[in-house]
């Protein structure tokens, strides 16, 4: 995968948001500004994806390219190596997981401030 499906692939989802808040070199995707990936556009050598805690663990023990997260919250994120260990379905899998805890642990205004916009760009 590289850069440019990464990001089309994340900021084709609902309420979605792109920014540098931390560098000029670190992506992050936001949902109701709320982070749900992490890239480094410069080298895309990896992406800091959230991940139910079980879930990490079993992915973590299942495939070499995917860690705990850098400089993340280890039970809550990971990084995915982009270096083809994990094929990219999983990939896009682990993208669409991360944005649904996000959009899970919003609060119920912007839930439903983010159920106004898909009702909106449906039409």
């Amino acid at each position: 995968m590289d850069i440019e499906n990464f990001r089309d692939i994340c900021i084709k989802k609902a309420g979605v948001t792109e920014e540098f808040p931390f560098d000029n070199q670190t992506l992050v995707f936001k949902v109701m500004t709320k982070m749900f990936a992490l890239v480094d556009v410069d080298l895309f050598e990896s992406a800091n994806l959230k991940c139910d805690p079980e879930r990490a663990v079993q992915l973590r023990e299942q495939y070499a390219g995917i860690k705990p997260g850098y400089h993340m919250n280890k039970k809550h994120w990971n990084t995915v190596m982009m270096d083809g260990s994990v094929p990219d379905p999983l990939i896009v899998e682990l993208i669409d997981h991360s944005y649904d805890l996000v959009v899970a642990g919003l609060t119920k205004k912007l839930r439903d401030e983010l159920d106004m916009y898909n009702n909106t760009t449906k039409l």
